[in-house]
This record gives structure tokens, C-alpha cells and sequence, in this order.
């Protein structure tokens, strides 16, 4: 009897493994709805409140933002599919580390913010410097720190304003105003936590791109015809005078033979009116010759009168 019902349990556990079940775990629209991970499950209601961790380069296929984690839990489950709601982000330690050196001061700061949609986040940035500063240096900065984050806080959605702080808008703010108080070399979030979800839904400001590919659809189809026709009927025109071309060419040539045919006997003229000026000089040497027997001539008198 004992071995029947070792056997009979062991076949439960296999019939609970097969009825498990595979489920796809979807990022919130903030993040374009991507999938991020596989759970399976025999019962999909145990799937809620599940954590899942990602980075943010498997999201954007960017390597500059391997640094950052983002944690999702899982809120609903309809079909095959997980809907997540995003809770926070951490950096990893060896980032961290880089940051961090001999001889610099680290300043930190906790602040809990309320966001525009009535979510309560806390972020907790950090900010370092180059040389060591006194703790009335700290509280300078640490002030300017909370004043910026609050001020975007009030301005800004949920999305929005997590948007901000992993694109690096939110820590360019803050250096800003801090570096007015003290040269401050680098600042970073850290780390940020959902306390609260948003309790007010507000219509986010669309992209301008994505409104004009909705306006200009029916409209851009009628003169894309309209273009095709005219571009059909300029290459029928270049067709034409491509034929033409050999033509025109024939014709060139034909008259270039009659000009070149007609330009000879201009040239026979130019010789002969050379030869003419050529006879000349040797009148002109003789000349020169008859000179020189004169004068001989009537040197040989003069001798022959003495």
C-alpha cells in the first residue's frame, strides 16, 4: 500500500509541472510595451507582484546604458500576456565605483517627491567633487539638489519625468544650479523608488511626428499619382531626345566637313602673299651690294688721280 500511493504522488507532482503554462512579460507604455521577459505558471494569479529585473540596453539596444537596471511588477495578466508598472532603477556597483576616488567628497541626498499625476517617487541622487569640502559646502548643494528635483517633480508626469532622469536631462539641471554655489564635477541618480502609483490619469502631449503620419495619409496618396504621371512624361521626353541625339550628331559632322572644305582656298591665298614678300628681301641685299662697288670704284679713282 505504501508503494501505490509513493507512485500515485509522484504522478501529481509531474501533472502539476506539464500544467504550467508559458507567459510573456510586457513592459508599460512608457517603454513602448517591449517584451522583456518568460515566466510560466500553473495558476496565473500567482504571476502578480512578481519583480523582474532588466537593463536598460536590452530595451534601447544602446551599450552606453548597461549601467542602468529597471524593475517592473507585475500588475495584471490577461491571456498569455503580463502587464508590468514600473517601480524603479538602480546603478551597478562597478559604475559606481569609477565614480568614487581618494581625496573627493561624495554628497548624497534622499527626497521624497510628488509627481504632477499624484505619484510619490524617491530618488536619491549623488553628486562628486573634486577636492574635499566642508559640511556647510554640503548643505549648499544638497539644498540646490532637492529645489530642482522638486520644481521638474511638479512639471512632469510619472513617465515623464523618469523619462528625465535616465536620459540625463535630470542630473544636467541639477549641475547647473550647483555648479553657481560650488564647482561640482559629476552628479548621478542613483536610485529611485515608486512609493505610490499615480492616482490621476492625464493625457500625455503626443509626439508632433506621429500626428502628421495620421493627418497626412489620405491626403499624400492623390499627388503621389498626379507625380507619377509627370515623371512618366518627362522620361518619354528624354526618351525622344536621346533618339534624336544621333541625328543632330550626323548632322554636325556634315557641316563641319562643307566648313572646313570651303575654308581651304582661303589659306593657298595667305602662301601666295607670303612668296611675294619673300622676293623682295633679296632686291634689298642687292642694293647693299651695288653700294659697296661704288664705293670701291671711286676709291681706285682717287688713288689713280694722285
Amino acid at each position: 500500500m505504501a508503494k501505490a500511493r509513493s507512485r500515485a504522488a509522484a504522478r501529481k507532482v509531474k501533472d502539476r509541472w506539464r500544467a504550467k503554462n508559458w507567459y510573456n512579460v510586457i513592459a508599460p507604455p512608457a517603454f513602448d510595451s517591449v517584451t522583456i521577459a518568460d515566466t510560466m505558471t500553473d495558476d496565473p494569479h500567482n504571476l502578480i507582484n512578481r519583480v523582474t529585473g532588466v537593463s536598460l540596453q536590452d530595451l534601447t539596444n544602446d551599450f552606453r546604458k548597461s549601467h542602468i537596471t529597471l524593475f517592473f511588477k507585475i500588475n495584471n495578466v490577461e491571456e498569455d500576456k503580463a502587464h508590468t508598472q514600473f517601480t524603479g532603477h538602480t546603478l551597478t556597483s562597478d559604475y559606481l565605483r569609477r565614480m568614487i576616488r581618494r581625496r573627493r567628497s561624495k554628497i548624497e541626498g534622499v527626497y521624497d517627491v510628488d509627481t504632477r499625476d499624484g505619484a510619490v517617487v524617491r530618488i536619491k541622487p549623488f553628486a562628486t567633487t573634486d577636492k574635499r569640502i566642508q559640511n556647510s559646502q554640503r548643505k549648499v548643494v544638497r539644498e540646490a539638489m532637492k529645489k530642482t528635483i522638486t520644481d521638474q517633480a511638479k512639471k512632469s508626469t510619472l513617465s515623464e519625468f523618469i523619462k528625465n532622469i535616465l536620459d540625463g536631462r535630470m542630473g544636467s539641471e541639477i549641475y547647473k544650479n550647483c555648479k553657481k554655489l560650488y564647482p561640482v564635477k559629476r552628479i548621478e541618480i542613483h536610485k529611485t523608488e515608486v512609493i505610490s502609483q499615480p492616482t490621476v490619469k492625464i493625457d500625455e502631449k503626443k509626439p508632433k511626428k506621429e500626428v502628421k503620419e495620421v493627418t497626412k495619409e489620405p491626403e499624400e496618396k492623390k499627388p503621389k499619382l498626379e507625380k507619377k504621371t509627370e515623371d512618366v512624361k518627362k522620361q518619354k521626353v528624354k526618351e525622344k531626345e536621346e533618339s534624336k541625339e544621333p541625328e543632330k550628331r550626323k548632322e554636325e559632322k556634315k557641316l563641319k566637313k562643307e566648313e572646313k572644305k570651303t575654308s581651304k582656298p582661303k589659306k593657298k591665298i595667305k602662301k601666295i602673299s607670303t612668296k611675294k614678300h619673300s622676293t623682295k628681301k633679296p632686291a634689298a641685299k642687292k642694293t647693299k651690294k651695288t653700294t659697296s662697288k661704288k664705293k670701291a670704284a671711286t676709291k681706285k679713282k682717287t688713288t689713280k688721280k694722285k
